[in-house]
């Protein structure tokens, strides 16, 4: 890995948004491809993100502030992908189920699948059914994602694939789930397709889903 794209991978561990704002621009300049800098800097970085969590060097502050460094440098990169018609490796649909208002853990989710190269639609916290289902047909996602943090909403999940099958989408994305009382047991019970136990693994499980 060149310095650049060395600083680059760095920043977005310190959390440093700054820093790497400025070396992903000056890697711009100096003519790295924006491709190189998406996946040696940025994505690397978040997926050594996702390791110190799971291991316990990280915690959720770290994270946070990992990904948004991660994010400012995606939108100085974005208009270069799109020039050089580079495509995500997949769309995700991610939504705290309805009658649930917690988004920290989905928007720790929504940074990571980003950092691992998925374009993200984040639909927000309190998604009825009818939105996910609005939410497959327009962007034809391969992964729809729910969140849920309370036990009086986990029935939402169950309701919600249950919909996917009524309006005949179920067979065209995967659906994995997650949030502090999931379990991988509901995960089988409602015909999910993965279970994410914490934020650094959903971008792991999603790469293994397509």
């Amino acid at each position: 890995m060149n310095q650049i794209l060395q600083a680059i991978f760095d920043g977005v561990l310190d959390g440093d948004s700054a820093a790497v704002q400025e070396k992903t621009r000056e890697a711009l300049e100096a003519g790295t491809k924006p491709q190189a800098i998406l996946k040696e800097g940025l994505i690397a970085a978040m997926t050594e993100v996702g390791r110190r969590f799971e291991i316990g060097d990280y915690y959720v502050p770290e994270m946070l502030v990992a990904g948004r460094a991660m994010k400012e440098a995606l939108k100085i990169l974005q208009p270069r992908l799109v020039a050089d018609k580079i495509e995500p490796i997949g769309k995700v649909v991610l939504g705290t189920v309805k009658g649930d208002l917690h988004d920290i853990g989905k928007n720790l989710v929504a940074m990571m699948m980003e950092g691992a190269g998925f374009q993200v639609i984040d639909l927000g916290t309190d998604v009825d059914e009818n939105k996910f289902i609005e939410a497959v047909k327009e962007h034809q996602p391969k992964i729809v994602g729910f969140s849920a943090l309370l036990t009086t909403t986990m029935p939402m999940m169950k309701t919600t694939i249950e919909a996917f099958n009524a309006a005949g989408v179920r067979d065209k994305v995967k659906v994995m789930i997650g949030g502090a009382p999931v379990t991988q047991n509901y995960t089988d019970e409602i015909g999910a397709d993965a279970f994410a136990p914490d934020t650094a693994t959903a971008a792991t499980r999603a790469r293994e889903l397509i």
